[in-house]
């Protein structure tokens, strides 16, 4: 038997150790009280008419201080083919879009992997089929896609426009896109592209930027090297603090000795050009001790690469894991290290960062129900399992947690369930849910972007922003203009360096979530 190398303690001693500055957000954010037990409150169940399902996707808040996120397209909702959709933080839902609206479904269907706010205000994401290109034979295979806060959606770009779709198909696995610093997106794709060997002929996928405006360029096209050696089946993109983009591939790298038999995964970084470095492939210990196969991106915190292997690691249900600079892997914990998995298994979807500093996921399995988990884990891997889903009777609460979680600027928690709730969706029995967890942590404020120049106009997210009487970039006062209680725009000012944005109003001064850059 494998010894139990990872840490796992009990709620009460978490929130003990939540109360004590951990991380640079920690450190250097001052956020009230410290965080309390978690309060879960089951928000919407979905009933299969306002869209069902919601599958490897997040909810992302509008600058309306709103929530927005996507269903799947399994038969439900107006056209069957998923929907955009709008719910308010006390959980009222509006659906705004559904898809295949368009004759042929020229609009797109299956939106996949959540939708980004643009600085513009407006949110893109991809579908996973649908819209105008073609191959293989078959037609529509995805779009990229720009829908207004109102509900009018615009298509940016139609995948496999490109002979043999060497442009790049859908992605049904990470295909959240990033706004890099540039203003451009970034993104990839598991399909298409110009090597074939993977998906049955289908295409590696790649990696690629497009305008807002819909210009596309492929930055690189993975399984270009011998046997996959640099990856296969991306996860998604994250920009980090050098410019570059990170990421995780499900498959493919130098070994293949994990669950799936086509690659173990590796952890990649990618420059603006396309210059692809690996810096670790998964399974490199006996047994993949390091863990195997990760579904999810990154996130960076103080410099570092954190991120979750589905598969692998001590007991064979998934890691969280953390990457230094010098490509050093260090497993942070082993999934079911606990009796019956309580503790949850295979993680789906990206951590998150809160503002006191604590990393914060899904689990998709295992928990006291066996239908996943919510958990929290310090940088330094001590982790709890914050809340158990199928708590309530017929899983009113919700099951399978596949989305990931967001932190809205007033502190609470937000995600989505694949399962759950209304048993309304047959053949799939219930038809999933939205959700909430409060842990006590107090709101802040959100920059879009997060970086920017002396002199350029930035907009600021938050709650409470009507009576703001002062705005800093890191104690530097700013000009600034309210447009609502949820939006406020402020101008880099002269001398401001890198370091937390602060919003002063009557009740008290709100802080950025992460560090503002200023650029050079």
């Amino acid at each position: 038997m494998k010894s139990r190398t990872s840490t796992c303690i009990t709620a009460a001693a978490l929130f003990a150790a939540l109360a004590i500055p951990v991380g640079l957000a920690a450190q250097e954010q001052e956020h009230g009280q410290p965080p309390s037990a978690p309060i879960f409150t089951s928000l919407f169940s979905f009933d299969g008419t306002d869209g069902a399902l919601p599958f490897e996707t997040s909810l992302v808040q509008g600058m309306d201080g709103n929530l927005y996120g996507e269903t799947g397209s399994f038969g439900f909702g107006s056209n069957g083919a998923g929907e955009i959709y709008k719910i308010t933080p006390t959980g009222t839902q509006t659906v705004l879009y559904s898809f295949c609206s368009q004759p042929n479904c020229t609009d797109g269907g299956g939106p996949s992997g959540g939708l980004v706010l643009g600085t513009d205000g407006n949110f893109y994401g991809t579908t996973s089929y649908g819209g105008t290109g073609s191959f293989g034979g078959y037609e529509g295979w995805g779009t990229v896609f720009k829908i207004t806060p109102s509900g009018t959606l615009t298509t940016v770009y139609n995948w496999c426009s490109q002979p043999n779709c060497t442009d790049g198909g859908p992605s049904y696995v990470g295909g959240t896109l990033v706004q890099a610093t540039d203003g451009n997106f970034y993104g990839t794709n598991v399909y298409g592209g110009a090597n074939t060997s993977c998906n049955g002929g289908y295409g590696c996928g790649t990696v690629f930027s497009i305008t807002p405006e819909g210009v596309l360029k492929t930055l690189y096209n993975w399984c270009s090297q011998p046997n996959c050696a640099d990856g296969s089946s991306p996860n998604g993109l994250v920009q980090a603090t050098d410019g570059n983009f990170y990421g995780t591939t499900l498959e493919g790298g130098a070994n293949s000795s994990c669950f799936s038999g086509y690659g173990c995964g590796e952890v990649f970084k990618i420059t603006p050009q396309g210059g692809l470095s690996t810096l670790y492939s998964f399974c490199s210990q006996t047994n993949c001790d390091d863990g195997d196969n990760p579904y999810a991106g990154l996130i960076q915190v103080n410099g570092e690469f954190y991120g979750t292997t589905f598969y692998g690691g001590t007991y064979g249900d998934g890691t969280v894991f953390k990457l230094t600079s010098g490509d050093t892997l260090t497993t942070l914990y082993n999934f079911c290290s606990q009796s019956n998995c309580s503790d949850g298994a295979s993680p789906y979807t990206p951590l998150i960062q809160a503002t006191n500093g604590i990393l914060y996921g899904t689990a998709c399995c295992g928990g006291a129900y066996y239908s996943g988990v919510i958990f929290g884990i310090t940088p330094a891997g001590t982790l709890t399992t914050l809340y158990s889903f199928c708590a309530q009777t017929n899983c009113a609460d919700g099951s399978n947690p596949d989305g990931g979680l967001v932190q809205a600027t007033n502190g609470t928690f937000y995600g989505t369930t694949q399962f759950g709730g209304n048993y309304t969706c047959s053949p799939y029995s219930s038809c999933g849910t939205i959700y909430s967890l409060a842990v006590g942590l107090g709101p802040f404020v959100e920059t879009l972007p997060t970086s920017g120049r002396v002199g350029e106009t930035i907009k600021i997210l938050g709650n409470h922003l009507a009576d703001a009487t002062g705005v800093s970039f890191n104690g530097v006062a700013a000009t600034f203009k309210v447009f609502s209680h949820t939006l406020l725009s402020a101008t880099v000012p002269t001398g401001a360096t890198t370091g937390f944005v602060a919003v002063t109003t009557p009740s008290g001064t709100l802080k950025s979530n992460v560090r503002f850059q200023v650029k050079p």
